[in-house]
C-alpha cells in the first residue's frame, strides 16, 4: 500500500517545471497555492509521467478548482509544456483532451502574457516597481481619458473595473415578510402563536416590507464613433453583472443584440468574446431611433418591469435624428423608473447639445452624465446606489 504523504516528491527539472507551470497559473488568473504544488508533486508519483494524457488529467484535477478555470488551464498546459524540451517526446507522440486542441480562447493572451514574464529573482522587484506607484500616478490614472491611454494603461485600468462592486441599491416592494421591528401587523402567525398557550399569553407578531435590488438594464452603443470605449463599458457591465445578477445588457450600432447571457460568464475575456461573436455591427453606423424601437417593441415588458434602472450609453450622434428618436426616447423614459444617459462626449469642458440627435434624445432622460474615466465610473456607482435628485428634469430642460 503506497501512503502519499510518505513519498519522497520529484526533484530536478520535473520539479522546477512544476512549480514553473504553477506560477505561469497563478499569474493567469488561478488560485494555485504552495499546498497546490506539493499535492501535483506527490500525485505524480503514482502516474505513468511518460504518458502524457494521464500527466495532463492528473495536474488538471489539482489545480482546476472551478470549470471556467479549465479553458485557461488547457492553454496553459499546451503553451508552457511545448515550450520545455525535457517534454517535447510526450508532446508529439500522445495527444491532448480534444478540448485542449481546439483554437486558442480569447483567455490564451492572458496566459501568453503570464508565461512571458521573467522566472528569475527579477519579477518580484519589478513587481515591487510596479506596485509603488505614487500616489499622482494614481491620481493622473483616475483621470485620465480612456482614448488617451496606452495599452498597459489599459490593463490597468481593466484590472481596476474587474473590482468594481456596485452597492445593492434596494428598491421598497409591496411585498411582506415576517419581521420583528415591522410595522405591520401580522395577525395570522399571531394568531396561530396564541393557540398554543391557550390565549393566556399573546405574542405580537409583525411583517415588514420587503426590499429587493433593483433591475438594471444597459444599452451601450458599440458603432465606431463609442469604439475607443466599447471594449471597457463591456468589462464595468461584466463587473457589475458578476456582483448584480439583475443586469440586462443589449448592444446596439445598426441593429440591437441582446448579450446578457454572454457577459454572465466568470471569466471576463470569455465573456467579451461571446459578446463579439454575437454582434454583426461592430464598429459600424449608428441607429439609435430604430434599436431603441426593437428594444421597447420586444424587450421593454419583459426587462423593464420591477423599477428597473436603465443605463443609456452613447455619444447620441444620431445619423437618422427625427420625431421617432424623441417618441421612442419618450416611449423607455415612461417605461423605467430611472432613465441615465452616459455619454463620453461630456469630457468636454465646452460641451453644448448642437447635435440634432442629442437635442431629441435630452429631454427625455432622468440624468445626464460623463463616463470616461475611472473617476466617472465610481461617481456612476455611487449615483446608482442614491435616490435621484427631485430637480433632474428642470435642470435638464434648462441645459436643453
Amino acid at each position: 500500500m503506497t501512503d502519499i504523504d510518505h513519498l519522497n516528491p520529484p526533484t530536478g527539472k520535473m520539479a522546477d517545471n512544476i512549480v514553473g507551470f504553477a506560477r505561469a497559473l497563478r499569474a493567469a488568473g488561478l488560485p494555485v497555492g504552495p499546498g497546490a504544488v506539493i499535492d501535483a508533486l506527490n500525485a505524480l508519483q503514482l502516474i505513468e509521467v511518460g504518458h502524457r494524457g494521464d500527466f495532463y488529467a492528473t495536474l488538471q484535477a489539482i489545480f482546476v478548482k472551478r470549470h471556467e478555470h479549465s479553458l485557461v488551464f488547457a492553454q496553459a498546459f499546451a503553451l508552457f509544456f511545448r515550450a520545455a524540451e525535457d517534454w517535447k517526446h510526450m508532446l508529439d507522440s500522445i495527444p491532448l483532451p480534444d478540448h485542449a486542441k481546439k483554437k486558442p480562447k480569447p483567455a490564451a493572451r492572458r496566459v501568453q502574457d503570464a508565461l512571458a514574464q521573467p522566472t528569475s529573482h527579477e519579477v518580484p522587484q519589478a513587481q515591487e516597481q510596479e506596485l509603488r506607484l505614487s500616489v499622482s500616478d494614481k491620481e493622473i490614472l483616475q483621470k485620465k481619458d480612456f482614448a488617451q491611454m496606452s495599452a498597459a494603461e489599459i490593463a490597468q485600468v481593466t484590472r481596476a473595473i474587474a473590482q468594481m462592486k456596485l452597492p445593492q441599491a434596494e428598491l421598497r416592494t409591496r411585498r411582506h415578510a415576517p419581521d420583528p421591528h415591522g410595522l405591520r401587523l401580522d395577525l395570522r402567525r399571531t394568531l396561530r402563536g396564541s393557540l398554543r398557550t391557550g390565549g393566556d399569553i399573546v405574542d405580537i407578531r409583525k411583517l415588514g416590507r420587503i426590499d429587493k435590488p433593483s433591475p438594471i438594464v444597459a444599452l451601450l452603443d458599440i458603432s465606431g464613433s463609442m469604439s475607443e470605449y466599447t471594449r471597457l463599458f463591456l468589462h464595468f457591465l461584466h463587473a457589475i453583472t458578476d456582483a448584480r445578477k439583475r443586469v440586462s445588457v443589449f448592444l446596439f450600432g445598426t441593429r440591437l443584440t441582446n448579450v446578457t447571457r454572454a457577459l454572465r460568464e466568470r471569466d471576463p475575456d470569455e465573456a467579451l468574446a461571446n459578446c463579439s461573436s454575437a454582434v454583426e455591427d461592430w464598429a459600424g453606423g449608428t441607429r439609435i431611433s430604430a434599436s431603441l424601437h426593437v428594444f421597447n417593441k420586444q424587450w421593454a415588458r419583459r426587462v423593464l418591469g420591477q423599477g428597473a434602472i436603465v443605463l443609456l450609453i452613447s455619444d447620441g450622434l444620431e445619423r437618422e435624428a427625427d420625431a421617432k428618436l424623441s417618441f421612442e426616447m419618450d416611449r423607455l423614459h415612461r417605461s423605467c423608473r430611472r432613465l441615465i444617459w452616459l455619454n463620453p462626449l461630456l469630457r468636454f469642458g465646452g460641451f453644448e447639445a448642437k447635435a440634432q440627435g442629442i437635442k431629441m434624445m435630452l429631454p427625455h432622460v432622468d440624468e445626464f452624465r460623463p463616463v470616461h474615466n475611472l473617476t466617472s465610473m465610481q461617481a456612476l456607482i455611487a449615483a446608482l446606489s442614491a435616490p435621484p435628485p427631485v430637480h433632474h428634469r428642470a435642470l435638464i430642460r434648462s441645459a436643453a
